[in-house]
């Protein structure tokens, strides 16, 4: 499943702590400050697997976690089964 964060440059502290827990790695502390005089985290996106921790970390919820919608499970009908769902099924 692919991801996405983004995070809100001007409102970012820079302390480090989504760096210290993503598991790709991603995200690192920007060369540039933004207006508060802070060096904001940024990452690129290519490896994001939009598992939140980042967002769930961060002391002053200035990340946003997207995820591309997962793929649906296709059942194939084949001999013994007759296509009907079981209660498994529904229920996933």
């Amino acid at each position: 499943m692919a991801g996405k964060i983004f995070i809100d440059s001007e409102r970012c502290k820079g302390c480090g702590l989504c760096l210290a827990v993503c598991p790709k790695q991603i995200i690192v502390i920007s060369k540039k400050s933004n207006r508060q005089g802070y060096f904001p985290a940024e990452t690129d996106n290519f490896e994001c697997t939009g598992c939140g921790v980042c967002a769930l970390i961060c002391p002053d919820a200035v990340i946003e976690v997207y995820r591309d919608q997962a793929t649906p499970i296709v059942e194939n009908v084949g001999p013994g089964n007759t296509g009907k769902p079981t209660m498994m099924q529904e229920k996933a």
